[in-house]
């Protein structure tokens, strides 16, 4: 799997693309035909301090392209809640790939 990453408003940290490519591999594992993901990172003045780190997580597989955002007040819990809503759609997807 390819992981490409974008940052907006963000200086490059290879701590949190690391952090990024573990919980992506850990989907990987699980669901084998992810071909390529793009990590969008990028920041935003909001007035909350519970938000503002933006994840965005787009995958690449055979079909639809599977996509998930999140915004929380640090990259980590952003990236965690994205692969989490990924993890998700991806177990869905799969029910509905059954052949019974």
């Amino acid at each position: 799997m390819d992981i490409i990453y974008e940052y907006d408003g963000v200086t490059a940290s290879q701590r949190l693309e690391s952090f990024a490519e573990e919980k992506l591999n850990k989907l990987q594992t699980k669901f084998s035909d992810i071909i390529r993901a793009d990590v969008f990172l990028k920041q935003e003045n909001t007035s909350s301090d519970e938000t503002g780190m933006i994840c965005n997580i787009r995958l690449s597989l055979p079909g639809p392209r599977i996509f998930a955002e999140a915004s929380n007040e640090n990259f980590e819990e952003s990236v965690n809640e994205s692969v989490s809503e990924l993890e998700r759609q991806l177990k869905k997807r799969k029910d509905k790939l059954k052949t019974y």
